[in-house]
């Protein structure tokens, strides 16, 4: 039982859209990423996704509109709906992220942006 900064866990995320593991709590993973310009459309078939954004604005596209995410807000993606997170205008994102440990990076989807072997921070 520890304290974490957030703010120095984040100083550690180098990369965009490659999220890294800062604690776990009943079978969830809580995550940090930095995120910049286009994901990939994808799903999670059997977890939810809770997405705090720490900094910055995020839009998650929905097949059927597109949900504006501010800083100190949250987005739950429920199972099995597909999802495209984004940022605009060339912004960094900061978000934080909880989610079973069995959650997929981009759920049935391969992609280039697919990164499944998360590593603790």
């Amino acid at each position: 039982m520890i304290s974490i900064n957030v703010a120095e866990k984040f100083s550690m995320v180098k990369d965009h859209w490659k999220p890294s593991i800062i604690g776990e709590l009943n079978g969830q993973l809580v995550k940090l990423a930095k995120l910049k310009g286009a994901f990939v459309w994808h799903s999670h078939e059997h977890e939810d996704e809770l997405f705090y954004i720490h900094k910055g604005t995020l839009y998650m596209e929905f097949r059927d509109r597109t949900e504006v995410v501010k800083e100190g807000e949250i987005i739950i993606v429920p199972k099995g709906v597909e999802h495209n997170p984004y940022t605009k205008d060339d912004e960094e994102v900061w978000v934080m992220l909880f989610e079973p440990a069995e959650t997929l990076h981009t759920g049935a989807v391969q992609h280039e942006r697919s990164h499944n072997n998360q590593q603790w921070i």
